[in-house]
């Protein structure tokens, strides 16, 4: 493995901004390693090398947030020039002329685009599989799922062929391959990362965000996607470094609340021992915990209608064109969103003002919620969704991840943890919530907590 591969980004960073080793030479010790790796992984199955090489040759990075650093980019979002395939076949050969927002804030501050991370199709699903590139695996286990939508970009942290990786969540995809994976993530605040809005300028739910190994990475690529455009329907002010700021200045939430299951009971034995051993953990080190949690009862109205019809939106046109070519879960998705009636519109609507307003005036007692990122351990690669062999229907297929879209439902901003490892020795996340808008608060007392999990990232383990 070369020497920089098992660096931290902001490590790499500083040698590129410091002109100790050049971009091409950063963009070489990944290809090394994909070539190492990726091959049983599949984390990365759109290369870009060339077009890297030449932005490369355009500009000096040395002053930029990034430095020139090869970032990864998920295969949901337009990069120009790109095979951007969504992982489904109806895009199998999409080549698109202009770069998403986001993608142009990550190359503006210094990151070079040298590889689109696996996505299951339309992002759709907690396990990342599609047609066109097949699954990718969980470097903890090469049987294993890797978690999903942003599992490429998980198991490309994992594995080594990342430093950075952007990744977006919706229902939990940003946090539940962070937890299978044993890496960080920021599901942010609404307006806080800017990307091309298409059909729903302001759509809360679905966010995208940054994911990397650890606290100190994820505020430096926090802090680089950050940032207002005039070209979206929600944008909030960003100064420059106020992320990396608050994780290099760690500090100690004073009143915690810890949920297990956030009231829904599902979470497996597995899972909670190894929450409940961080947690305590948190207590020992003078932190005062509360067994508490905001009422989420209302999570499914609240969630399911802007999903469905988010779906209807997207791919209405599509289903009834291309119906043989979209996954069965995702003509379900599509088909309840075009099915919608007004009553159930109003009463979501209404349920998601119930949530917001109860899960603003709870966290107003608390500086953090913590709960698990996934209610079990990463399942088998094979198996579509958690039950599928079992006869679960896909109306019920993402019902498993109730303890992340119940969170969504909040719009509440999220850091995900690894706080350690199964018995079996395979990674579990939390979940940190922080209070509205409150992502710098956020990044100081995770810091914190992220000093007491002390958990070993797989690169320094040697299982990699």
């Amino acid at each position: 493995m070369h020497e920089l591969i098992a660096k931290r980004a902001v490590e790499v960073v500083a040698l590129l901004r410091g002109g100790e080793i050049s971009p091409l030479d950063a963009l070489a010790a990944l290809e090394s390693r994909i070539a190492e790796v990726d091959g049983e992984i599949n984390a990365l199955p759109t290369l870009c090398s060339e077009r890297a090489r030449a932005v490369i040759a355009k500009r000096d990075f040395r002053a930029s947030v990034l430095g020139g650093l090869p970032v990864a980019i998920k295969d949901l979002e337009d990069v120009a020039g790109v095979r951007t395939t969504y992982g489904s076949k109806l895009f199998e050969n999409h080549v698109p002329e202009t770069s998403d927002l986001l993608v142009l804030r990550i190359e503006e501050q210094g990151g070079v685009v040298y590889a689109k991370s696996n996505t299951p199709e339309f992002g759709s699903g907690a396990n990342t599989f599609n047609d066109v590139f097949g699954a990718t695996r969980n470097p903890y286990g090469r049987e294993l799922s890797a978690g999903g939508s942003s599992g490429g970009a998980a198991a490309a942290l994992a594995s080594g062929c990342a430093w950075l990786a952007q990744g977006s969540d919706l229902g939990g995809s940003l946090r539940t391959p962070a937890s299978f994976c044993g890496v960080a993530s920021l599901r942010p605040s609404p307006g806080l990362i800017a990307s091309s809005p298409g059909g729903r300028p302001f759509d809360v739910y679905g966010q995208k965000g940054p994911m990397a190994r650890d606290l100190g990475d994820l505020a430096l690529f926090a802090d680089a996607m950050a940032g207002a455009s005039s070209l979206t329907g929600l944008a909030k002010p960003h100064a420059g470094d106020e992320f990396r700021a608050a994780a290099a200045a760690p500090r100690r939430p004073v009143r915690v609340a810890f949920s297990p299951d956030l009231g829904f009971g599902e979470t497996s034995p597995e899972v909670v021992a190894v929450v409940t051993a961080a947690v305590e953990g948190l207590e020992r080190d003078g932190i005062a915990v509360e067994r508490a949690h905001p009422d989420l009862s209302a999570a499914d109205r609240a969630f399911d209608v802007p999903r469905a019809l988010g779906y209807a939106l997207s791919h209405g046109a599509d289903l009834e064109q291309n119906r043989d070519l979209i996954k069965p879960e995702n003509v379900w998705n599509i088909e309840y969103g075009l099915s919608l009636t007004n009553a159930e519109i109003l009463d979501s609507m209404a349920a998601q003002g119930e949530i917001f307003v109860g899960a603003v005036e709870f966290m107003h007692d608390f500086d953090l919620l913590v709960c698990p990122a996934s209610i079990h351990l990463p399942y088998p690669v094979e198996e579509r969704y958690p039950g599928f062999s079992a006869g679960v229907p896909y109306s019920d297929y993402y019902r498993w991840l109730r303890l992340v879209y119940a969170i969504t439902a909040t719009t509440l901003p999220v850091i995900t943890l690894p706080c350690g490892l199964s018995e079996s020795g395979l990674p579990v996340g939390v979940q940190l919530v922080g209070k509205a808008h409150g992502e710098i608060n956020l990044f100081a007392h995770a810091a914190h907590l992220e000093h007491l999990f002390a958990f070993k990232p797989l690169l320094d383990s040697g299982q990699s």
